[in-house]
């Protein structure tokens, strides 16, 4: 029995969760709950909006999902619902292909949604969810800054009271701006730049009002569910003409499955993968930051199977991605949440709110959504860290700004799938051009450095050449010429490779190494091979190195020199 209830714990976490809580742990998980659900309401109704969607939507994807990935995530306080980057990408793909399917949004939401999910479980079936490391931290970081200015610039039209098209592109959005300050809601004007005022203030000064709390306590999260009260309660007594929320449904969401159009599902398909990479990647990172904090660790496989269930619960229950929240999630931990109980009490949240208060989003304005959207999304915004970057490894400076500039340019999807294709080009470039270094010995020690750096000792008759690279199609060529190079002196008898860099060779390296061998030959010189580490010692054991190699293999540098340079 105790075996069987250990292994059902692995898959369903949250089965070891219950056998072992400590009532301790009780009321810290009751109130970071409360807490969580007090500042993801407004929030999810203003991502909602950000994806195109009915301010519901928002609320339905923090229901379902948030409790699903409760019981199957390995992550103790992971908040998953809705995001703003996931939020800005589900607009991308409804404002491209909305026009062609009878306007559905909310249709073809659920569909990204179940896709998402069903993505994720793929990788984590055929054990390929490493792939996620395509996505570098340049590109990663590059792309969220990206549709961090997007979503900010898409809001400042509710802002300013100014209708615009959501999928007219950042600068045109920003021209439309310009051509519209004559006509500018003044009352919305104010709105919005007020809750941006007391979001900030909230924020900076907010912790001061508890006497001790640190810059991470929950208070200076609160200025959402303020911003939302204070805006809703003006525009309704002051029967301000702005755009409002409007009704929202009461109840609680119904179960139904998503519409199969094998159409619509083949053309959105490839931004539901994206999608499930970038939520994944999001969740994954948030997780394990709060998991390191207590000393925990998370499992990789198993939130791939709980994010896509939240994606596919979201799918039923009709919502649109979802994704681990790092505010949510940061809220969560700092209000003292310890177990998944904080997360199914915000759920309860959200329940309280759908059945009870959705009157009260009636006056709800769009210029406050807008605010609490771009104060939560400017958080995400860096670019302090690329000076320092740009010394350590340009790179990656370059890859950052090519996936910027595309994702501003070009759109989410195409922007991201630029970026990755930016960061391996590089990456296969560098690898093109590897660091090979002459080699001397340090006095007389078994140390051997490179010539350049250290007064080495060498013989002319002895060129040792230690190749910082593995030797494969894309840096081939450039390594024989400068490896040929290096033994034309007229006193040069040997070229000897130190090869304990080189992790493989594939067949054009081994090609190269034949060429090299016969090309120093015609020279008198020859060739051998030393520091060859087991994988690639293995691979050469399946061709007959003694027909091509002039020289020797030696074991170690130390012998080469010994028996070389004497």
């Amino acid at each position: 029995m105790l075996g069987q209830l250990k292994k059902l714990s692995g898959r369903i976490p949250i089965v070891e969760v219950a056998r072992t809580y400590d009532n301790e742990d009780l009321p810290h998980d009751l109130i970071a709950g409360l807490t969580v659900g007090v500042v993801t309401v407004p929030q999810a109704i203003a991502y909602a909006f950000l994806a195109g969607l009915p301010a519901q939507a928002g609320l339905y994807a923090c229901l379902a999902p948030m409790v699903i990935y409760a019981v199957l995530g390995s992550s103790r306080q992971l908040v998953v619902g809705p995001v703003a980057i996931a939020a800005l990408m589900v607009a991308a793909a409804i404002g491209e292909y909305a026009p062609a399917y009878s306007d559905e949004y909310l249709g073809i939401a659920t569909v990204l949604s179940i896709q998402a999910g069903l993505f994720l479980w793929l990788l984590r079936l055929l054990r390929v969810g490493g792939i996620v490391h395509l996505l570098s931290h340049p590109v990663i970081t590059g792309f969220v800054n990206a549709a961090a200015l997007l979503i900010i610039v898409s809001q400042l039209g509710p802002i300013a009271g100014v209708a615009l098209s959501a999928d007219s592109g950042a600068v045109r959005q920003l021209f439309a701006i310009a051509a519209s300050l004559g006509s500018l809601n003044p009352v919305a004007l104010a709105i919005g730049a007020a809750s941006l005022a007391t979001l900030w203030l909230v924020r900076r000064f907010g912790t001061a009002l508890v006497h001790g709390a640190s810059a991470a306590h929950p208070i200076g999260r609160t200025g959402p569910m303020l911003v939302a009260i204070a805006a809703t309660v003006a525009v309704a007594l002051g029967d301000l003409d702005v755009a409002t929320v409007g009704f929202v449904p009461a109840g609680l969401p119904s179960l139904t499955a998503p519409a199969f159009d094998a159409g619509l599902w083949w053309d959105l398909a490839p931004h539901a993968a994206l999608i499930a990479l970038i939520a994944y990647v999001e969740s994954y990172s948030v997780g394990k930051t709060l998991a390191g904090r207590q000393l925990r660790r998370i499992d990789g496989n198993q939130e791939l199977v709980a994010l896509g269930a939240a994606n596919v619960g979201a799918a039923f229950f009709g919502a649109y991605p979802v994704a681990g929240s790092f505010t949510r999630s940061s809220v969560n931990q700092a209000a003292g949440g310890r177990t998944q109980l904080s997360v199914l009490t915000c759920a309860l949240v959200i329940v309280a709110t759908l059945l009870w208060l959705t009157p009260l989003f009636r006056h709800l304005p769009h210029a406050a959504l807008a605010a609490i959207v771009i104060a939560s999304v400017w958080g995400l915004i860096d670019f302090r860290s690329l000076g320092q970057h740009w010394h350590f490894y340009r790179p990656d400076v370059i890859t950052h700004f090519v996936t910027l500039g595309a994702v501003l340019a070009l759109g989410v999807e195409a922007g991201l799938l630029l970026g990755v294709v930016a960061s391996i080009a590089l990456f296969m470039r560098g690898s093109s051009q590897p660091h090979i270094a002459v080699i001397g010995r340090l006095g007389n020690t078994g140390h051997f450095r490179n010539v350049q750096r250290y007064s080495a000792r060498t013989w002319p008759q002895l060129v040792a050449a230690r190749v910082d690279e593995s030797l494969y199609f894309a840096n081939a060529n450039q390594v024989e010429d400068r490896l040929a190079k290096l033994a034309e002196g007229d006193a040069v008898r040997h070229l000897l490779i130190v090869m304990n860099a080189v992790n493989f060779i594939d067949t054009s390296g081994l090609e190269m190494l034949q060429r090299l061998a016969a090309r120093l030959e015609r020279r008198s010189v020859a060739l051998h091979l030393c520091e060859a580490k087991g994988p690639v010692r293995d691979q050469l054991a399946h061709v007959d190195v003694a027909a091509w190699l002039t020289g020797r293999q030696f074991q170690t540098t130390d012998d080469a020199f010994k028996a070389l340079a004497s």
